[in-house]
């Protein structure tokens, strides 16, 4: 096991983060933007206004995503297992 494997597992893993935490972010952030501009427009400024919104988001992402995140984690996993006998010997 060299250090260019050792690269290659972490970029591995930290692209598989980023597929998997996509969804929610991307969903947060749009709601966060629409809910602040709203907020800039109506000059209501409400921590809770912005907070529930985003709560009730990233639950409706977790319902429709998490199938998929749970999947793509469950594959990365088993692959990685996997190749632990081939990285070893």
């Amino acid at each position: 096991m060299n250090s260019q494997t050792v690269i290659t597992i972490a970029q591995q893993a930290l692209f598989m983060m980023l597929t998997i935490a996509a969804p929610l972010l991307l969903s947060g952030l749009v709601v966060g933007l629409v809910v602040s501009i709203l907020q800039a427009a109506t000059q209501i400024n409400e921590m809770t206004l912005s907070f529930i919104p985003k709560l009730l988001t990233l639950v409706a992402v977790l319902v429709i995503a998490g199938p998929w995140m749970i999947t793509m984690l469950v594959d990365y996993v088993r692959r990685t297992f996997e190749a632990i006998p081939g990285l070893i010997g």
